[in-house]
């Protein structure tokens, strides 16, 4: 924690606050007294909130805890699917549009509301033509297209679980996710575009399932119209079995605590944990979230998030929250610079995006291209800004309040986790006089603490770990068929206190606002993706001229976090010959292809021993003050302390090309 705090530490001097406009406070869907209601009766606040929501039955009770397991809203029976999309059209707003989505060629498609029911429903039939219903699990790896939302909902629908898998995951990635969810289907695309070329993804999924017993379909969608393998009798094209399917469908009304989805996190062990979210608790503080962080107005805000469909942002913010919201969102397919580096301003400007939700990496990217860039475009349609994935530096902070927000709109920092399933941390932008880089405080409904090792609180200027003390409606229900790792996990390290440990440290400055210090443990934050180190360090040992290998995380100016190998090579392997950029270049590509391109070392650097204490384990946190260029820290634990000299004087050698 030391480290972190010291990092803090800079950032606690923060004194510049931004306050709403009297205009915007004026109208806001959330106010000050909206704290002290959740305060005075917790129950009777969520209560309000899932009364947001249309139930086919009541709950008999709110909250039933039994930590660390939560049942919301209990005996409640709902449909997700029928919340986010049907009964909008019954209210007589079918015309509405839900998704103007835009694909990277410039392609587009506009969704209705009752466009969307049509779809869902369809989709709906079709997965049960192939064998699926309630309890079942659908594997679902698509690129950012209307048919991964349709695909969602249409298993929420049917009670069917889905378990989304980001596109760019590699085929042992998704296996991984396929075998420990035993999933019955997987539905995919032929392939995707990424910067202006289509890339395949049939040929990585057929990989993935080639030996997945529980696969009985694969389900295609069409988008890049390349040539793809196909295995007859298993694989389907979607508009084969999708389009000729009846556009209504009857929905089923399922028990509050019915799992909705499980979707897959990095663990510290380097097997991915299954996150597992239920229905009627999860849509409710997506919802709320979503009304009240981003002061969302039905049928007047277009909203974008632009994270992807296979993270929990996608699911939360995307899908289930915007939607039951009826909200207008845009969806884009690509990148931010294709086929230019204005993409998203022309598409703000295109649309006219009221509310805009990011991540900190993106923003410090769009400072690295310029402020030109968005000066040449019409952004006057924005109104609130949110940034999500990892803390915000306040210098990116400003810009983006500056030269995307024309100093006019409020920022809303938010903190929270796949496990979390929504919003905990962060600003009320009609309420809240925010600083630069601080999450600021729980919204109301939410308790968090920052304590001590020894779970005491911290106060006012203290630093510490992040714990959530009381339960909250979308949090995780377990890890997918592992109850043990769950409590091991999460539940651990304060069981004493019944406290959930978020796996983050935190420092209140002497206002009380919090400031995320980001992970202390070794999970890394690269680009707001979380990865694990022992992942990373697996990958690279299953390459045939690495020994071992010590995988860190280190301060990046665009990434948040950068990944920084060293590793050790096999016996026989030529030394000068293994440091060359080729080799280097093919060990960081090597990574790509086991975990997937986010995971690709920014930095790989071969090394003769690592840092070991007598017991022989690997002293991280010396490979970390290494790789940021500080002092490295305290050595007389170490086996062999002269390594750290050796390691530090080579470091340059390793730099590595994208």
């Amino acid at each position: 924690m030391a480290e972190s705090g010291a990092t803090l530490s800079n950032l606690s001097h923060e004194d510049r606050t931004f306050p709403p406009s009297e205009e915007f406070a004026a109208q806001a869907n959330a106010t000050a007294e909206w704290y002290d209601r959740a305060d005075a009766d917790r129950e009777a606040f969520w209560a309000e909130q899932a009364d947001r929501l249309t139930w086919s039955k009541k709950w008999d009770s709110v909250l039933e805890w039994d930590a660390p397991f939560a049942k919301w809203f209990v005996g409640g029976q709902l449909n997700v699917a029928y919340n986010c999309v049907d009964r909008h059209v019954e209210d007589g707003h079918g015309d509405q549009v839900a998704f103007h989505w835009e694909g990277e060629p410039g392609d587009t498609r506009t969704i209705t509301y009752a466009d969307l029911q049509r779809e869902v429903c369809r989709t709906a039939n079709a997965l049960t033509e192939l064998g699926v219903g309630k309890g079942d699990r659908v594997a679902i790896q698509l690129p950012m297209i209307p048919e991964a939302a349709f695909a969602m909902l249409a298993c929420a629908r049917l009670g069917a679980l889905h378990s989304v898998v980001f596109g760019g995951f590699s085929p042992s990635a998704l296996r991984s996710r396929i075998e420990d969810a035993e999933a019955k289907l997987l539905i995919t695309s032929d392939g995707q575009y990424r910067r202006g070329k289509p890339a395949p993804m049939k040929e990585n999924t057929d990989q993935a399932v080639a030996d997945t017993p529980t696969i009985e379909h694969v389900l295609v969608v069409k988008r890049t119209e390349t040539d793809v393998p196909w295995t007859e009798g298993r694989d389907v094209w979607w508009h084969d079995i999708v389009d000729r399917q009846p556009d209504t469908h009857e929905y089923e009304s399922f028990d509050s605590e019915h799992p909705l989805y499980i979707l897959y996190t990095s663990g510290t062990t380097g097997k991915p944990k299954g996150i597992l979210h239920t229905s009627g608790g999860y849509l409710t503080q997506a919802a709320y979230t979503h009304h009240v962080v981003f002061d969302h107005k039905p049928g007047e805000s277009v909203y974008w998030c632009t994270a992807d469909i296979g993270w929990v942002t996608g699911h939360s913010y995307i899908v289930y929250g915007p939607l039951a919201n009826r909200a207008t969102s845009v969806m884009y397919e690509g990148t931010p610079n294709t086929p230019h580096e204005g993409r998203h301003w022309e598409i703000v400007q295109k649309y006219g995006v009221t509310i805009y939700y990011t991540a900190p990496t993106l923003i410090r990217t769009f400072m690295k291209w310029g402020k030109e860039i968005p000066e040449k475009y019409d952004l006057s349609s924005l109104r609130v800004l949110g940034s999500v994935g990892e803390p915000i530096n306040p210098e990116a902070w400003i810009w983006y309040r500056e030269n995307v927000g024309r100093n006019n709109c409020p920022i809303v920092d938010t903190w929270w986790q796949t496990e979390t399933g929504a919003i905990m941390i962060s600003p009320l932008p009609g309420v809240t006089a925010a600083k630069p880089g601080s999450a600021m405080r729980p919204l109301p409904g939410i308790s968090a603490e920052v304590v001590t090792e020894e779970a005491e609180p911290v106060g006012p200027g203290g630093g510490g770990y992040l714990v959530l003390d009381k339960p909250w409606p979308a949090m995780l229900r377990g890890i997918w068929g592992d109850e043990e790792r769950y409590r091991e996990t999460y539940w651990s390290r304060f069981a004493k206190q019944g406290y959930y440990f978020a796996g983050d440290g935190a420092k209140y400055d002497d206002d009380g606002a919090i400031w995320l210090l980001g992970r202390v443990d070794d999970v890394m934050n690269v680009s707001g993706h979380r990865i694990s180190t022992t992942e990373v360090e697996s990958a690279l040992v299953s390459h045939p001229t690495v020994a071992e290998a010590a995988v860190v995380g280190a301060s990046d100016p665009t990434t948040g976090q950068g990944i920084v190998a060293f590793v050790i090579l096999r016996g026989g392997v030529a030394q000068d010959e293994a440091k060359g950029a080729d080799a280097i270049k093919a060990l960081r590509d090597h990574v790509s292809k086991e975990i997937g391109p986010i995971a690709k070392p920014r930095q790989i650097m071969v090394v003769e021993e690592l840092p070991k204490t007598r017991s022989g384990k690997i002293m991280r946190r010396l490979l970390r003050d290494v790789a940021e260029n500080r002092e490295v820290g305290d050595v007389t634990t170490l086996a062999d302390s002269s390594v750290m000299d050796l390691i530090s004087a080579g470091l340059q050698e390793g730099k590595g090309d994208d």
